[in-house]
């Protein structure tokens, strides 16, 4: 007997959620189309990827007949930067549905090869564009409205410490008593402690009975967010929590080139401190910015989270085709 007829080459999400599935993003692309958001499409491969200390990515090894030698590209983690190169060339409101790749974990809310959903707002900050991702997330769950609380609040109300003047010992010290020992005792980064700390101990009980806002992070998380001129602690950056699962992440964006470019060198100075290799800098990007990228706001929302929770599943397999593992 041939031994491929035992394989299970049948889709991970039945035919009746895929079709529910493109309902959803039916409506999703109505939604915009409403609102006069352009849809566009960027690449999948790039010439160059993100410095972020803790993304790990796909590259793939490109046999150019143009030169003598391979040229290395890159699988997207997310099409921010392409999306940007457009708004500086005068897009106007643009969005995206689009294949992201991350080279880490998979499992009941991941899965390596995922549908992003992203897109920018001229003339919108961050307030603004939460208010329009409310918007969306009511049309989809036929939810309340969601409630926002400041990073600073969520940590006072669940963990009584604030986040923005707390001391790195007092954090090892809380992040010990609470069971995590073995990595708060030595770990010398405040960042990683709040990470492990709000994911761990806010995330699961926030936004439980409708979708929760969480925003003003850090300014040492600010990513590619905007600091606050009223309170430079903090970075225009918000989250988007339902059901106890991160939705989406977003920016009031930051356009200051000069600003970008030390936050790139940062990055690979933390990269070199943890025997990381560095990532050369996106200049195509840069470049962009240079040239002036319009006041604007961007938020990243992830597809397939999204119709997990709207259609009531509890592993993103369920919603996909196929998973990683039959792929």
């Amino acid at each position: 007997m041939n031994n491929r007829s035992h394989l299970n080459w049948r889709p991970t999400a039945d035919i009746q959620t895929l079709r529910q599935r493109a309902v959803i993003i039916a409506d999703i692309r109505q939604f915009f189309a409403l609102r006069n958001v352009l849809e566009v499409e960027t690449p999948s491969l790039s010439n160059a990827t993100v410095s972020d200390l803790h993304m790990r990515v796909f590259s793939t090894q490109f046999n150019d007949p143009m030169s003598p030698q391979q040229r290395t590209l890159y699988l997207q983690t997310s099409p921010e930067y392409a999306m940007k190169r457009l708004l500086c060339a005068g897009s106007g409101a643009i969005y995206q549905i689009a294949k992201a790749f991350r080279n880490e974990e998979a499992g009941k809310h991941h899965n390596p090869e995922f549908t992003m959903l992203e897109w920018y707002r001229p003339d919108f900050d961050h307030v603004q564009l939460m208010n329009e991702l409310d918007e969306l997330v009511q049309l989809i769950f036929g939810c309340e409205p969601s409630y926002r609380m400041t990073y600073q609040q969520a940590f006072k109300d669940y963990l009584s410490l604030d986040p923005l003047s707390t001391s790195l010992a007092e954090l090892q010290k809380r992040g010990c008593t609470l069971g995590y020992e073995h990595i708060c005792r030595d770990e010398q980064d405040k960042d990683t402690i709040l990470q492990l700390l709000f994911s761990h101990e806010i995330e699961p009980k926030i936004g439980i009975q409708r979708p929760c806002f969480i925003y003003n992070f850090p300014a040492s998380q600010a990513a590619l967010a905007r600091i606050n001129l009223q309170d430079e602690r903090v970075a225009e950056r918000f989250e988007l929590y339902y059901k106890g699962i991160e939705l989406a992440n977003g920016f009031h964006e930051l356009a200051n080139v000069h600003e970008q470019r030390q936050r790139f060198n940062a990055d690979n100075d933390q990269r070199l401190a943890a025997n990381l290799p560095p990532v050369t800098t996106d200049a195509l990007f840069l470049a962009g910015l240079e040239s002036g990228l319009p006041n604007c706001a961007g938020v990243a929302v992830g597809i397939d989270r999204l119709i997990m929770l709207a259609l009531d599943k509890t592993k993103i397999a369920q919603v996909i085709t196929f998973d990683y593992q039959n792929a």
